[in-house]
């Protein structure tokens, strides 16, 4: 089954093989930095594959956003929880640097929070945003966050981080506010 968001101005979907490119020199760049990178080829290929896994295998994960005015895909956003993770994550990505500052991130991730609401049952989510990540956690309370200093951390990081916690998804506003 494939998975198809539309915003004013993204197509979200599913990861596909065309996305690889683009991801790559993502990973690939200092703009990574907050989320481990700069990753090698090999290294992206994981993170790729990972991310291509977990549809096949919980049937959500990070949608890529594609701008519908270039047709090429510019960042990633959506639900998020792999083995191991303390809460259901929201988490976004902005592949290059052309397309910030211009609510393409905003767009795609109160859409995909929308979803994960509505079609997963979500009651509850968070992002986890490196506290020097100032654009993540600028975005964050944009997004009607609040930093929770209750909820659950992972035991092998650092405190080099905050908790996001989402509003509930009664809260959660008019999705096609986009801008």
């Amino acid at each position: 089954m494939s998975v198809m968001i539309e915003t004013p101005r993204l197509l979200l979907r599913q990861p596909e093989m065309g996305d690889w490119e683009a991801f790559a020199a993502f990973l690939g760049s200092d703009r990574a930095g907050f989320i481990g990178g700069p990753y090698s080829d090999r290294n992206a290929w994981r993170a790729f594959g990972h991310m291509a896994g977990h549809w096949t295998l919980l049937g959500f994960g990070l949608f890529v956003g594609v701008d519908k005015s270039t047709d090429k895909p510019v960042l990633s956003a959506g639900p998020w929880k792999p083995v191991g993770w303390p809460e259901p994550e929201i988490g976004w990505s902005v592949w290059n640097k052309e397309i910030e500052g211009k609510g393409l991130a905003f767009e795609a991730t109160l859409a995909t929070r929308s979803w994960a609401y509505e079609t997963l049952g979500w009651e509850t989510c968070v992002s986890y945003i490196d506290n020097d990540n100032t654009r993540s956690n600028a975005l964050a309370e944009r997004l009607g966050c609040v930093i929770d200093p209750k909820a659950p951390r992972f035991e092998d990081e650092g405190d080099d981080y905050q908790v996001w916690r989402h509003p509930a998804p009664d809260a959660d506003g008019n999705p096609e506010a986009y801008a």
